[in-house]
C-alpha cells in the first residue's frame, strides 16, 4: 500500500534525475535510498557502495545472473 509522503523540492529532484539513470521510478528510486540507508545503518562494519551494489543485485532477475562456481584447489 502505497503512503504519500512530503519531501523537499531538490530531494525529489535528485530522485527523479537518479530514477531516469537507474531505470527506477521515482518512488523506487526512494525506496531504494530508504533500504540502502536502513541496511547502512543495520551495518556499520558495511561500506555504503557494498550495501548499494547488494541490493541493487538483488533486484535483478535471476535468469540474468551468472552462477557462482567455485574455484578448484590445486593439490
Amino acid at each position: 500500500m502505497g503512503m504519500p509522503v512530503r519531501i523537499e523540492d531538490d530531494l525529489y529532484e535528485l530522485a527523479k534525475s537518479e530514477a531516469k539513470s537507474e531505470h527506477r521510478t521515482i518512488a523506487g528510486q526512494i525506496e531504494f535510498w530508504a533500504k540502502v540507508g536502513r541496511a547502512a545503518i543495520d551495518n556499520p562494519d558495511l561500506p555504503v557502495g557494498f550495501i548499494t551494489e547488494a541490493l541493487a543485485s538483488l533486484a535483478e532477475p535471476r535468469e540474468y545472473g551468472t552462477p557462482f562456481i567455485p574455484r578448484s584447489r590445486k593439490v
